[in-house]
């Protein structure tokens, strides 16, 4: 039988009782329950206080024990996790011999980590070995707590419904010997069958090639979709808290967006350039190769199909999605670059090292500006490392903001000249804005205190006033 592999992010596993009563089971009959897979993400929070604050950057046993000395604040932070790993599942699990089994397993990864990171520290305390040789290891092991904890707890909670659901740990945990991702999912799914048993998978997979290292938290996607084209998924489905929509129903108002219902991978795309990830580009790349289907529901309203995302054209031009972010701009200007190569190369060096991301850039005759996703505190640095490879060039920053216009086909539409406009009679004036010849998006740069009312104003004139736009390409 054909299989779907499925992934429910942490906020939603949060709510993962109620998942139970909709998603998991629901309505249906015991024929019906199966020939799905399910990989989870940790219960929201947990990673952060395994890591650090993805927002604010606030530390957690990761960052504790990297910069710790004597202090062992990591110990701390470690109980600290104990704690709200406990408090998680105590509030989606009914039955105690339950509870009592997930504060078992919770005990036990806890210890084990705590000593495997105290023997660490003693073995860095001799010259021969440094702890930064160990830290990304180290990353790897903490954060695969979380999604072990998580899925370890809904196979609990599925269990005890009369589901045969099993607990599929890709961690690594006590695990000899070092394996390839795919080695390791196709090694746990040995003997697995999904036409008859409900799997739960950890979304950390602990392989040889390090998921972290390139995808840092993104790790759970990457996952999730080599699992989908290895084991030959009909679909790939993951479940958010929200419906891939025209807009944040925030700004804009719930009853003005429209759900897409259907859109491609470049639409994905220009999504997580913005910051707005409906899959990680490369996790996206990964199904696209096995032609396998991507769909984006909202968990909490199973019966809704949500959005596919293939790679079918539009069938009409049309805007799809109206989003934006806070920018940093780098502005660098020397009036000697005219005519000579090299000066942006070695900009980008300077960014690759400081790990900055560009969202878009312009240039013209003396003048390279890169938009990026970065603090402040990181551009003071890439600024110095540009002022000692050109000392005579001016170098300026500045926060703004950038709202993009989004769509499979935006010809014809005039979304530039609209926009610009739209933008104006709203009271707010545009920066700069730009247009690719492909026509999947336009991008406003705008301050930051005229990003939302840009976005309701970009979403009122080419979604709202159009209300039939989306219909007729989904």
């Amino acid at each position: 039988m054909t299989h779907t592999v499925e992934k429910i992010g942490g906020t939603s596993m949060s709510r993962v009782d109620e998942l139970r009563d909709t998603l998991f089971i629901g309505e249906r009959g015991p024929d019906d329950l199966y020939g799905r897979v399910f990989v989870v993400s940790a219960f929201g929070g947990i990673t952060n206080l395994l890591l650090e604050h993805k927002k604010s950057g606030e530390p957690g046993v990761y960052a504790y024990f990297a910069n710790d000395d004597t202090t062992h604040g990591w110990h701390d932070m470690l109980d600290r996790v104990a704690e709200a790993m406990k408090e998680a599942h105590a509030g989606v699990l009914a039955h105690p011999g339950d509870i009592q089994q997930a504060d078992s397993f919770v005990n036990e990864r806890i210890h084990g980590a705590r000593n495997c990171l105290i023997d660490l520290q003693r073995l860095c305390s001799y010259g021969h070995f440094r702890l930064a040789e160990h830290m990304s290891q180290t990353r790897e092991l903490l954060s695969g707590l979380g999604e072990a904890h998580s899925a370890f707890t809904t196979t609990l909670m599925l269990q005890r419904a009369g589901v045969n659901a099993r607990f599929v740990d890709l961690s690594g945990w006590h695990d000899e010997g070092d394996v390839s991702l795919d080695g390791r999912i196709t090694g746990a799914f040995d003997g697995i069958d999904p036409a008859t048993e409900m799997p739960i998978v950890t979304g950390y997979a602990q392989c040889a090639e390090g998921l972290m290292n390139e995808f840092d938290r993104g790790y759970s996607e990457v996952t999730f979709s080599r699992l989908a084209a290895l084991t030959g998924a009909s679909e790939a489905i993951i479940h958010k808290e929200f419906h891939l929509s025209s807009s944040d129903p925030k700004l804009v108002g719930s009853g003005a967006v429209r759900k897409l219902g259907q859109t491609n991978y470049d639409v994905a795309d220009q999504l997580s350039n913005m910051g707005m990830e409906a899959i990680h580009p490369k996790a996206a790349k990964t199904l696209r190769q096995a032609d396998v289907p991507l769909r984006v529901t909202n968990a909490f309203e199973p019966s809704d199909p949500g959005t596919l995302i293939n790679d079918r054209p539009a069938k009409e031009p049309a805007v799809e999605i109206v989003t934006g972010l806070d920018i940093v701009t780098l502005e660098v200007f020397e009036q000697d670059m005219v005519g000579v190569k090299g000066y942006d190369a070695a900009i980008l060096d300077v960014l690759k090292r400081h790990g900055v991301r560009i969202v878009s850039k312009v240039s013209n005759a003396n003048t390279i500006t890169h938009y990026l996703d970065a603090s402040l505190k990181t551009m003071r640095r890439v600024e110095n490392d540009i002022a000692q490879i050109y000392p005579s060039a001016e170098i300026t920053t500045r926060t703004l903001s950038m709202v993009a216009v989004i769509g499979r086909d935006l010809s014809g539409l005039s979304v530039l000249s609209r926009g610009l406009l739209a933008i104006a009679a709203a009271g707010h004036t545009a920066i700069g804005a730009s247009q690719g010849p492909r026509n999947v998006d336009v991008q406003f740069v705008l301050d930051r205190n005229a990003r939302e009312p840009a976005i309701r104003a970009l979403h009122a004139e080419f979604v709202v006033d159009d209300q039939s736009c989306l219909a007729r390409v989904a």
